[in-house]
């Protein structure tokens, strides 16, 4: 039987507060307002996902016999670049999650500690242009310190509230370099997924997108639970597992 492991990103991350861009008209759609607009805008604005929508997900987990890989961002960063952390600023939000980690449902994964580039406030909106590089928070010339510290400052907020351990991180945005997966090495992590290709670094399981639907709270919040049933649907002949076990697999 084929493996698929579900991945869901961007939980607890101002992402979808800060980042906003467009694609269109070969980027002039960053023009001023225009990237604010449903026609032009790429990503943000949307809302967080409630608790009751993670209850109407874990119903459908149930329902299907599978599981869920769950990024979370530790701290949400608010526009003065100060940041609250997850279980603070949506405590219910929080609650669920725990609730479904205990049932067995979900698998909490470490989604950065801002997602975010808060140097020089570099994360906020831009008149005239994109930031979405801004929003991808293991930038190599952010330098080692930071890799460090965001790892650790991360880990120790995720592993304090849902009383697991946190093993396996997404890189936001698919970026890392050395210094993340030595950091990512010293603070616990056993396992980084993304759009890469399998691999082994440092003792870390780098774990490649092959085998993994990875989607966004957005595609949840904008298209409704009926969107996670059609994916259900699609993968109903595959064996679920959580990313932190699909480095068996490409062990094999």
């Amino acid at each position: 039987m084929k493996k698929i492991a579900l991945r869901i990103d961007d939980i607890g991350a101002s992402t979808k507060e800060y980042e906003i861009y467009s694609k269109k008209w070969f980027g002039l759609g960053n023009f001023l307002f225009l990237k604010y607009m449903n026609y032009f805008k790429a990503w943000a604005k949307y809302r967080e996902m409630s608790a009751d929508e993670w209850y109407k997900v874990f119903d459908l987990l149930k329902k299907h016999n599978a599981k869920l890989t769950v990024g979370v961002t530790a701290a949400w960063v608010n526009y003065d670049g100060t940041s609250v952390v997850f279980n603070k600023k949506f405590p219910e939000e929080a609650k669920a999650l725990k609730h479904g980690m205990e049932e067995g449902l979900i698998e909490i994964a470490n989604h950065g500690l801002t997602h975010c580039v808060v140097k020089d406030n570099l994360f906020r909106p831009k008149l005239f242009s994109s930031n979405r590089t801004y929003h991808r928070e293991f930038w190599e010339w952010l330098g080692e310190d930071l890799h460090y510290n965001h790892i650790k400052e991360s880990q120790d907020i995720l592993q304090e509230f849902f009383d697991t351990d946190v093993v396996t991180l997404i890189p936001p945005g698919n970026v890392y370099c050395d210094f993340t997966v030595d950091a990512a090495k010293k603070y616990g992590i056993k396992h980084i997924n993304c759009q890469t290709h399998d691999a082994k670094q440092n003792s870390i399981n780098i774990i490649s997108n092959n085998n993994v639907f990875a989607f966004h709270d957005k595609e949840i919040v904008e298209e409704g639970l009926d969107w996670l049933e059609e994916i259900f649907k699609k993968y109903q002949s595959h064996e679920y597992l959580f990313v932190n076990e699909l480095h068996k697999e490409c062990n094999k």
